[in-house]
This record gives structure tokens, C-alpha cells and sequence, in this order.
């Protein structure tokens, strides 16, 4: 018990703390994490998932999968799917067959498996992985239409790809005279009949229990867990791994409805997935034994190799003719297709029925799939971010401003951005207020921030900083709270606390809601407004060698407002009217001076 107990605990421990690491390093998590599983596991034999857990282990990782999955398709809105719906669906029907033929043949020829294996094997490395795709491509910041697209592919090719497997398997089993072919027809159209209208039926069962108020708000997520698992345990009764497909379409059901709660309900999800991956990658790498991974030899280097730069490249321009894809969109997706965690999972399942049922070759699924998991995660992890901006397919050259509401001052700070090459966007609810960022010719958002309209319709992958800086002190800590969860707590920004607050309703601000002070409370709204009314404007200093910190300091006025540090990077610091930390050479300094200022230097130049 006390054995179990630890195991669970080093397994929580090493998961999240791979994922830390890789946030503080800059590093592609899916490939800290197999580290990890490898340095516990096979290396010293620390942790051995297959001992401690024996049978309850498979049945464990197949939940985990589902509810990684329904998170997939709960993130799947289709108003994001950025333009890109017909390369989807043809790169994942048309480009997942060409790649199941092309593998099959591979598998066949190059890591000389049974045709049996092979084409169950082929089946499996359709999938691209969500588990893999997801956090590198929130690492990454890939342009909205590549992204979009990467991130649907792998959500719904993984149980298109488990499904054929299964349909693979079950034909050979035909033909091997296991049972007859009107067997297999019946499970397949009764899988997928169950998983396809079942996934749907379901979702629209707790959308409507939700609208109606039958739920109460502390059960809805209890309740989408149970459905989770009930659902995908029953689709698997009827046939095998269509639990896959049910979760998904329940969770696409859902992500696309209107629910009040639904926000609250998906960064809930995404938590409890970013615990799951972690964990069940652990326990995948925890579990391979050295004794196979001796067993790789020269044919499976080549089967690996032509996987990735014959067969992905291939599937993807072919399945993506007429799909309006630009040849650098085709060329960094037909690069990328990471495969994760349910790669291994159902390579595991297949190896041991296969064997089971007179192939043989079958052990070597799971050997094959570990070394295509190692081969993608390391190739993809560290070269989707180079590669993408070699191609120029990066969101931004770096990061941006979302500025909450339109004034003066917020024109006058977009203004100086623009004349930095620092991108900026404006969102303000009232049309006239919006009307000096038209007029001076600054990107600008007319609508609601708070609404789910306005936040599918926002490239919030373009900018990493949010200032909310509207009349409205309440509405600012709105912002701010809402936007936490998806940019970062400690990059959402609105104006300070005024002096007639209490102390205790500061301090309520800073732990429950709103963002980091922005100036000081002197410094509110209407005070910067009359400023840049009486003539005041934003300069730009840049620090040099020469030009440091404490010199720009003793030139500053002292009625000026430093605003904020932009790092030679273009990474945006803005200041609550402490001492910032040293800016370095290179950074540039953004502060609101008096018009006496300009008069000044024009008289001693």
C-alpha cells in the first residue's frame, strides 16, 4: 500500500515538475517529461509501473486518454477554426488514408513486419498526438491558420486512427477464422453508430440539464467526469477503443455550446489535463524495458526515418491539394506530426491480442511505437519554433499590447508602440470612443472583451500583455481576472488601486481579482487623460552603454510617469512607479513627459 502510495506521488511530483522545468527553460515539456519517465523507470528502476500497478495499469491509462480527449474536443470551437475547415477534413481523411497506405507498406518492407501487424501498426501512427501538439503549440506561437490546423488534425485523427486499428485487427481476425465477417460488420457500424450519435445524444443531454437549472453549479463538473468515463466504458462494450471517438464528439458538443459556466468548466479541464499528460507519459516511458529497447535495430531506424520525411510530408501535399494552404503552411505542417500518449496506449493493447492470435511480430508494436514517440517529440519539440519563424510563421516577431479600452492616453501609448515595431490592438464596447484609434490609423477591436464572441474573434496569440485601462475601475478587474487564466496573471495589467480604498479591499484586489498595478494611484484615468489633454506625450529612451539607467534618471523630469520597460527582446515590463529591475543596454525606456520637456531639450540641442 505505502509502495503504491509513493509511486503515485513520484509520479505527480516528477509530471508537474517536468512541466515547470520546461516553462522555466523555455523547453518542450513532452520531451522533459520523457526524461523524466526514463530517468525513474528503465534507468534506475526506481519505478516500475507494470509491478506495482499489474492489471489495473491499462485500464488506468485508457480513462486518463478519454478525459485528455473530451478536453481536446472541448477546446475544439468552430468558430477558431481560423479558415481552415476544407485542409482539416482533407488532411484528415484523404492525408490520414495516404498515410496508413504508405505506412502499411513501410511497416511492411522497411521494419519487416507481418502484414497483419503492419497494417494495425499503420492504422495506429495516424494520429499526431494531442497530448504532444497542444502544449508545444502553446509554446511555439504559431500564426492562428497552422496552429488551428495542427490542433484539430491531432484531436480528431487520434480515434479515426484507433478506430481503424481496431477495424484492422478485427479483419484479420476474419480471416484468420476468428468469427465471421457479418460479426465485424456489425460491431463497426453499431461502434460507430454509438460512438459518433451516442458522443452527440449525451452532450445534448448535459446542455440541456445545464440551460435548465437541474444541475447545480458545484455538480456540473463531477457530472462531466462521470459522463466522460461512463461514456467512453460503454462505447467500449460494443466495440473496442470507439470510446475514443464518443469522448471526442461529447467534448466537441459542449465546447461549441453557449453555457454560462462553460469558461470556468474548460480551465478546470485543462488543469486537471495538464495532470493526466503528465502523468500517463511518466508512466508510458516508467514503463519500457531496456531489454527492448536493445532489441531496435537498423530496419526500425529506417522505418522511423522515412516516417517522418517521406511518408508526413507526402500524406500532407497531397491530402491538401486544393485546400488553400500556402506552400509554407504545407511545408511546416507536413513537417510536424508529433505522435504521444495515445500512440503507445493502443500500440500496447494491439501488441499482446496480436500475439495472442498468432502474430508473433506483434511484441514489436510497442518497441516501434516508443522509438516513433522519442523520435517525433525530440525532431518536432525543438524545431516547430525555429522552423516556423525561419518560414515566417510565427504569431509576431515578439510579444504585443492588448489595450482595453480606447482614450487618449491608450492612443497615445499604441502610437509610440507602432513607431517601435511593437504590435498593439485597442478593444473598446463604445464605437465612439473607438474613433481616435481609427483616425489614427491603429489596429482597433470594436466589441464586448468579455464576451465569447469577441474572445474567439481576438489573435490572442499575438500578444502576451493586457492592459486594462477604461474609466472604470470594476470593469478593469473584470478584465483582467478573466484574461488571468489564458495570458498569465502576472501579464495582465490595470490601473492601481485608488487611496480611498480600504486596506482590506487592496488587499482582496491583489489575491482574488484583477491584474497587476499599473502606475501609481495618483496616477488614474482621469489624471492621464488631463495630461495628455494639456499637452504631455509618450517619449522613448533607448539605454545604451554609454546611456544607462541612472542617466536617463538624471535627464527625466521629475513630474515625469515612467510607464513601462520594453527589453531588447520586445518583452513589455509595465511599471506600478517602483524601481523597476535594472533595465539592461539595449531596453527602452517608455515614459509620459511634459510638454515643457520638449521645449527644453529643443533649447539646449
Amino acid at each position: 500500500m505505502n509502495e503504491v502510495v509513493l509511486a503515485l506521488a513520484m509520479i505527480g511530483v516528477a509530471g508537474v515538475g517536468a512541466q515547470w522545468l520546461a516553462w522555466r527553460w523555455s523547453l518542450p515539456a513532452i520531451v522533459l517529461l520523457l526524461v523524466a519517465g526514463f530517468l525513474i523507470g528503465p534507468a534506475t528502476g526506481v519505478l516500475s509501473p507494470t509491478a506495482l500497478f499489474g492489471d489495473l495499469l491499462r485500464p488506468t491509462v485508457a480513462l486518463g486518454v478519454a478525459v485528455i480527449l473530451f478536453e481536446g474536443g472541448l477546446s475544439l470551437n468552430f468558430q477558431r477554426i481560423g479558415g481552415v475547415e476544407k485542409a482539416v477534413w482533407r488532411l484528415v481523411l484523404i492525408g490520414a488514408l495516404i498515410a496508413f497506405l504508405l505506412g502499411a507498406l513501410n511497416a511492411h518492407y522497411l521494419a519487416e513486419l507481418s502484414w497483419p501487424s503492419a497494417l494495425v501498426f499503420a492504422a495506429i501512427l495516424i494520429v499526431t498526438g494531442p497530448t504532444v501538439i497542444i502544449p508545444l503549440l502553446r509554446q511555439a506561437r504559431l500564426e492562428r491558420r497552422v496552429s488551428s490546423l495542427l490542433r484539430w488534425e491531432a484531436i480528431l485523427a487520434d480515434p479515426l486512427g484507433a478506430l481503424l486499428a481496431v477495424f484492422m485487427f478485427e479483419g484479420y481476425l476474419v480471416y484468420h477464422g476468428d468469427h465471421g465477417f457479418w460479426v465485424l460488420a456489425i460491431r463497426a457500424v453499431a461502434g460507430l453508430l454509438f460512438g459518433g450519435v451516442g458522443g452527440w445524444a449525451l452532450g445534448r443531454g448535459l446542455i440541456w440539464l445545464f440551460v435548465g437549472g437541474r444541475v447545480p453549479e458545484f455538480l456540473k463538473v463531477p457530472l462531466i467526469f462521470v459522463s466522460v468515463m461512463g461514456a467512453y466504458a460503454l462505447s467500449d462494450l460494443v466495440l473496442e477503443e470507439s470510446g475514443l471517438l464518443t469522448v471526442t464528439v461529447l467534448g466537441l458538443v459542449l465546447g461549441n455550446s453557449r453555457l454560462a459556466s462553460l469558461e470556468e468548466l474548460k480551465r478546470f479541464k485543462e488543469a486537471v489535463t495538464i495532470i493526466l499528460v503528465s502523468s500517463v507519459f511518466i508512466v508510458l516511458t516508467a514503463s519500457v524495458q531496456l531489454g527492448s529497447l536493445a532489441e531496435f535495430g537498423f530496419e526500425d531506424l529506417a522505418f522511423v526515418l522515412v516516417l517522418l520525411f517521406v511518408i508526413r510530408p507526402i500524406s500532407v501535399w497531397v491530402g491538401t491539394i486544393g485546400a488553400h494552404l500556402s506552400w509554407k503552411e504545407r511545408l511546416l505542417v507536413g513537417w510536424i506530426a508529433p505522435r504521444g500518449i495515445v500512440a503507445v496506449a493502443v500500440s500496447g493493447l494491439f501488441a499482446r491480442s496480436l500475439v495472442e492470435h498468432g502474430a508473433p511480430d506483434g511484441e514489436r508494436l510497442a518497441v516501434l511505437s516508443f522509438a516513433v514517440v522519442v523520435a517525433t517529440v525530440f525532431a518536432h519539440g525543438f524545431s516547430l519554433g525555429p522552423f516556423a519563424r525561419w518560414l515566417g510563421l510565427s504569431s509576431h516577431s515578439g510579444p504585443g499590447l492588448l489595450i482595453v479600452g480606447a482614450s487618449r492616453f491608450s492612443v497615445a501609448l499604441a502610437t509610440k508602440l507602432k513607431t517601435l515595431d511593437v504590435p498593439s490592438l485597442t478593444v473598446d464596447r463604445n464605437w465612439g470612443k473607438l474613433r481616435l484609434s481609427r483616425n489614427a490609423g491603429l489596429a482597433n477591436h470594436y466589441g464586448e472583451v468579455l464576451s465569447e464572441e469577441v474572445e474567439n474573434e481576438l489573435p490572442l496569440e499575438d500578444y502576451s500583455v493586457l492592459l486594462a485601462v477604461t474609466d472604470n475601475d470594476d470593469y478593469n478587474a473584470l478584465v483582467t481576472t478573466n484574461f488571468g487564466p489564458l495570458m498569465g496573471r502576472g501579464e495582465v495589467y490595470q490601473f492601481a488601486p485608488s487611496e480611498e480604498q480600504s486596506e482590506k479591499e487592496k488587499f482582496r484586489r491583489v489575491v482574488t481579482l484583477g491584474g497587476r498595478p499599473f502606475l501609481t494611484p495618483e496616477h488614474s484615468y482621469n489624471d492621464l487623460e488631463t495630461k495628455i489633454r494639456e499637452g504631455w506625450f509618450i517619449k522613448a529612451s533607448e539605454l545604451t552603454e554609454t546611456y544607462g539607467w541612472t542617466e536617463f534618471q538624471e535627464t527625466l523630469p521629475e513630474t515625469a510617469i515612467v510607464l513601462m520597460v520594453i527589453d531588447p527582446t520586445k518583452k513589455l515590463r509595465p511599471l506600478n512607479g517602483s524601481k523597476p529591475a535594472m533595465p539592461v543596454s539595449g531596453s527602452t525606456i517608455l515614459s509620459l513627459v511634459p510638454c515643457e520637456y520638449a521645449a527644453e531639450r529643443e533649447k539646449t540641442s
